[in-house]
């Protein structure tokens, strides 16, 4: 009798046990099945006519370099809300032993037609990675997303945050350069056969990425210490001291630089490797973009424009537009004031084929202002721009809009951004090209921004349009009806934001090339340009061996 009832709990016992295992995997199946939908369905969207993959590379504090793939559907007509944006992980490791400080990205290849998007060499681009640990890394990247027939080879890994990882084969690390001494600051390719790296150790070198040798190496001479107290116990050799960044001209000739501790600026010659003159920055500079007696007054970012006309130096809190002979012709002072973290000058018709070059400044406070180098501001109307007028001798570029900003869901400062044409993918009836953001506290954005928004904030934003006098803004806290008027238009629509979870310090980004049909061999990068300028590499070599102060 007792053995009965047993037998009878037992059987019960496992009818239960296999009902709970029937349930778990129907779960399983329709777990997986959602999964399996919600790929296909990301497929199909990076798959869709009209759609374009970005590449984004970040480095950060925390020694990782984070490699994200961004795909954005094609606007339908009339309607940009539309757009959608799906985030995809490459890959993320710790590249260097601390923080990396710079990235630089080779020159994508180029293409045979205008109307084609198939490159002539392999489809592969560089990457140069920096950091304060003394070391160049190098990678390869793939030009273009994987095909259909690769991700199905390769299917995504699981997360326990629920990003998706895709990683692409072709993505391939190619080693490290160790001919500096000291943090590197800057990186920087003129072509796709030099890589030019900057370092706090005074020196930029010049490496040829055939076989990765340094052909010449140019030396900037150590600022003098001056302002050290009496009783400083730093030793010798630690006072401050390195290049902070360096522009090259259009034409590969002549390269500008600004280091730590000395306010002034050196042009070399990169054909002979030697220095051709140096220009300090007098009193009245300093004074026009808010450096003090206490302040280091050293340069912080230069650029040239793309025509090589002029050049722009950024400082801490303001920047100087130079003409070609060296003489300043406009001031940029943010307002409300704040620091300046990132420069670069922006062809605001890039996806339209309409020239129009703009100067965009990325701030402390979450914003990125675009100036016309070519026209001068009117005249301010608030106190502490009146009296920021009144210490600058030189006349103001014009604010023709920003993006971003605390009210606009950007709070955090920007430390690099990257502006993209996509007119070779079937978008140039849009005159729509992507700005793509990063912030400190890790966020990385993807704003989209069309051509015709910078006339309408050159006409309503910032020419002094005057409104109504009985705006009751314009009788808030004393400010007059122009000032009121006078505020900056607001350019760009956000598409989407991705969490990198890092302290990001520096991004580069490119837009991908269509797969191609048949894939070449991975040779060796075009060696098509054998030098920055005219010059030989034997003149190169020849100079190197002579770069003194």
């Amino acid at each position: 009798m007792a053995k009965r009832k047993r037998d009878e709990a037992g059987q019960r016992q496992g009818a239960a046990r296999k009902v709970m295992k029937a349930d778990a995997a129907a779960t399983n199946v329709s777990v997986n099945t959602n999964a399996q939908k919600q790929d296909r369905a990301s497929d199909q969207q990076a798959q869709a006519p009209g759609a374009i993959t970005i590449q984004i590379i970040t480095g950060s504090y925390e020694r990782v370099l984070h490699g994200i793939t961004a795909t954005v559907s094609k606007p339908s007509t009339g309607d940009e809300s539309a757009q959608t944006v799906q985030f995809v992980d490459n890959f993320l490791f710790q590249a260097h032993a601390s923080a990396i400080k710079c990235l630089a990205l080779a020159p994508l290849p180029e293409q045979k037609h205008q109307s084609s998007t198939q490159p002539e060499g392999p489809q592969k681009v560089v990457l140069a990675s920096g950091g304060t640990d003394e070391r160049v890394n190098l990678y390869t990247l793939s030009a273009s997303p994987p095909s259909a027939s690769d991700s199905s080879k390769f299917p995504t890994i699981p997360t326990l945050a629920g990003n998706k990882i895709l990683e692409n084969p072709k993505n391939r690390e190619l080693g490290s350069l160790l001919h500096h001494s000291s943090a590197i600051t800057a990186l920087y390719f003129p072509s796709r056969s030099k890589l030019l790296s900057a370092a706090e150790d005074n020196t930029i070198a010049v490496t040829r990425t055939r076989d990765w040798s340094v052909v010449s190496t140019i030396k900037a001479p150590r600022p003098k210490v001056q302002g050290r107290p009496s009783g400083d116990t730093a030793p010798p050799g630690c006072a401050p001291a390195g290049v902070n960044d360096f522009a090259v001209h259009p034409s590969m000739k002549l390269m500008l630089t600004v280091g730590r501790g000395e306010k002034c600026m050196r042009l070399w010659n990169l054909v002979t490797g030697r220095k051709a003159g140096v220009l300090n920055f007098d009193r009245k500079i300093l004074e026009s973009v808010l450096e003090g007696k206490y302040s280091s007054g050293e340069g912080r970012r230069i650029s040239w424009d793309s025509e090589g006309e002029e050049f722009t130096v950024a400082f801490e809190r303001g920047a100087v537009v130079f003409g070609i002979d060296s003489v300043p012709t406009r001031v940029l002072l943010p307002s409300p004031r704040t620091k300046l973290h990132q420069m670069k000058y922006i062809d605001v018709g890039m996806s339209s084929g309409n020239k129009r070059e703009l100067l965009a400044l990325s701030t402390e406070d979450g914003r990125i202002l675009f100036y016309s180098t070519k026209t001068n501001a009117q005249p301010p109307s608030t106190a502490e721009s009146n009296k920021d007028a009144a210490k600058s001798s030189l006349p103001a570029a014009q604010l023709i809009a920003q993006l971003g900003g605390k009210d606009h869901g950007q709070a955090s400062r920007i430390k690099d951004f990257e502006a993209l044409p996509i007119q070779a993918q079937g978008w140039n009836d849009n005159k729509t090209f992507l700005m793509v953001t990063c912030s400190s506290d890790g966020a990385i954005k993807l704003w989209t921004l069309n051509e015709a928004e910078f006339p309408a904030a050159l006409e309503d934003g910032s020419s002094g349009k005057k409104k109504d006098k009985s705006d009751p803004r314009s009788q808030k806290n004393g400010i007059s009806s122009t000032s009121a008027s006078a505020a900056v238009a607001q350019v760009g629509m956000l598409l989407g934001t991705y969490e990198s979870g890092n302290r990001i310090t520096c991004m580069k980004a490119f837009v991908m090339l269509a797969p191609a049909a048949e894939e070449l061999d991975e040779s060796d990068i075009s060696e098509s340009d054998e030098g920055l300028g005219e010059g030989s590499e034997e003149e190169e070599d020849s100079s190197g061996s002579e770069n003194e102060n």
